[in-house]
């Protein structure tokens, strides 16, 4: 007579600890590198409101055209036009540094409104804001008009001040 051998299998649980010792290492370290940064925005502010209230010094507009800056003030007019470099790019360090000695003028002002043109990319905005917001000094970063408005440019007239 045959006896019968009963043959079970051993789960074999190896190649699936290999792959997480390799996996979650690979997913800790991606996890650290991917990180979400917000910036506050908020909607420009319309011109009326409580007449009682005193009018600020400057209202601060930059407008960005594809081929020049135009620095502002609501109230009284355009302040500087600031061309493209010889590069052809946007000159942001020109802006920067304009927009560092209108601070130096108005210290208390910490609002501004950027104005796109129609169809203006997403990385010019970006650049746009970070001239206008920070300026890199020689012992760090300070901030210039921090609280930012986003808005639509007038129609580009082409015209300088």
């Amino acid at each position: 007579m045959r006896s019968k051998h009963q043959h079970q299998e051993e789960l074999n649980l190896t190649p699936f600890l290999n792959l997480m010792v390799i996996l979650i290492p690979y997913l800790l370290l991606n996890a650290v590198f991917t990180q979400v940064s917000v910036l506050q925005v908020s909607m420009p502010s319309s011109g009326g409101g409580a007449g009682a209230q005193a009018k600020p010094p400057l209202v601060l507009e930059v407008m960005v055209f594809k081929d020049r800056f135009m620095v502002a003030d609501r109230q009284t007019g355009p302040l500087k036009t600031i061309p493209v470099s010889e590069k052809g790019e946007l000159d942001y360090a020109a802006l920067n540094d304009y927009l560092h000695g209108v601070k130096t003028q108005y210290p208390t002002i910490t609002e501004a409104s950027i104005l796109l043109e129609q169809d203006t990319p997403y990385d010019k905005l970006i650049h746009t804001m970070d001239a206008v917001r920070i300026i890199n000094g020689k012992t760090g970063k300070f901030a210039l008009f921090p609280d930012v408005s986003i808005g639509d440019a007038p129609a580009n007239t082409g015209g300088k001040p």
